[in-house]
């Protein structure tokens, strides 16, 4: 972890030296679409900031499998719902059996909106998963993720 983090402060460094340094003024990519930037709330960069959230099993675990069938069919629900809504980007599972059971990332500006959010997830409120969030700088690109993720799917997960 403190390799990762030893990581991360370098590339930010690196970006931050780049964002000052007069002779990268006024350049601009080949193949920028300005509109297209402009769209999706992108920074000089093609970046955004949005709030990461790591889905860890809660403390109630304890329902019977038709409870529980019942909760994760509501929880994909929200899921769509909050994708439909523009506030989520990106949703998926692990697939290991370990304590982060599957990770978000929301289209906000700040932790208490993402937080706000999270309490919609019926799984959450039924305690069976808590939300651990961390503001989070991506492409900007992701926002077109769940388009893209309609023509490619088959059926809806939430249909199983």
């Amino acid at each position: 972890m403190k390799l990762f983090k030893y990581g991360l402060f370098i590339a930010m460094g690196m970006l931050l030296s780049c964002r000052f340094n007069p002779s990268n003024e006024n350049k601009i990519k080949k193949g920028y679409n300005a509109e297209l930037a402009t769209k999706l709330k992108a920074d000089q960069y093609g970046m955004s900031k949005y709030v990461m959230a790591f889905l860890k099993r809660g403390p109630v675990r304890n329902q019977d499998s038709i409870t529980a069938a019942n909760l994760q069919k509501s929880h994909l629900e929200n899921i769509e719902r909050l994708a439909e809504e523009g506030k989520l980007v990106l949703a998926g599972p692990f697939f290991d059996d370990g304590e982060i059971r599957g990770i978000y990332i929301f289209d906000v500006e700040t932790i208490e909106e993402a937080q706000t959010l999270t309490q919609t997830d019926p799984t959450i409120k039924a305690g069976r998963l808590v939300m651990e969030l961390h503001p989070w700088y991506g492409s900007a690109a992701l926002k077109q993720i769940n388009e893209l993720h309609k023509t490619l799917q088959k059926q809806n997960v939430s249909e199983q």
